[in-house]
């Protein structure tokens, strides 16, 4: 059995990654790793103002996210983290671009950035994905409050969706789980949870990794 394990969750804004991730680090003793969101000084005035603020936010999301991974990787603890690098690059900085709030120096530059952290990590030996409905997003994002996320576009939501439909049919990077997670409440309902956990659990079965080997 695998001593240590390093998992991500993955998904759309409003999906649940954060709630999942810090509820599977209670249940594991898992160390936890999460998206720098209230101490981000570009987030607020990201969504003010796009165009002019993509650039510095992503490159400031993947240069957190690479600090982390690196001390994932290099550690010798058990790790769950609250959104991956590649989800900066594959999902949301592409995106930013393919809607026109990115130029085509600032991208270019940015993926050339990317690529060369590539070279130094190790991928997530699971990567769980939250798949859920646009409906559902918006629902869970209001729910939460955070003002600055109340104006986010619905045809944003549905862009990035349809990017990480198109990221997890070419996944290939580590092992793989979908989780649907419109019809569960996992965070107010102890059986949402458990049955989500029983579909975790066999995948960490799978891949040689068991509960008792917390470290």
């Amino acid at each position: 059995m695998n001593k240590k394990i390093f998992v991500a969750v993955a998904g759309n804004i409003g999906s649940g990654k954060s709630s999942l991730t810090r509820m599977l680090s209670q249940q594991y003793g898992w160390k936890s790793f999460y998206e720098s969101v209230d101490d981000n000084p570009y987030l607020a005035d990201f969504y003010a103002d796009m165009g002019r603020l993509s650039f510095n936010l992503q490159v400031y999301f993947l240069s957190k996210r690479f600090n982390d991974h690196k001390i994932i990787v290099d550690g010798k603890e058990s790790v769950i983290q609250d959104r991956s690098i590649y989800e900066d690059a594959e999902i949301f900085a592409r995106n930013l671009h393919d809607i026109g709030k990115m130029d085509d120096r600032d991208y270019s530059n940015y993926v050339e950035l990317y690529k060369v952290m590539m070279q130094y990590l190790q991928p997530p030996d699971l990567l769980i994905y939250l798949d859920a409905r646009v409906d559902t997003l918006l629902k869970q994002i209001a729910r939460r409050g955070r003002d600055y996320e109340q104006s986010i576009p619905r045809s944003y939501l549905e862009q990035l969706s349809l990017l990480y439909k198109e990221w997890m049919g070419n996944y290939k990077l580590g092992h793989l789980l979908i989780i649907p997670s419109d019809e569960v409440d996992f965070v107010h309902e102890r059986g949402d949870f458990n049955r989500m956990q029983l579909l975790i659990q066999g995948k960490l079965m799978e891949i040689g990794y068991a509960e008792n080997d917390r470290v």
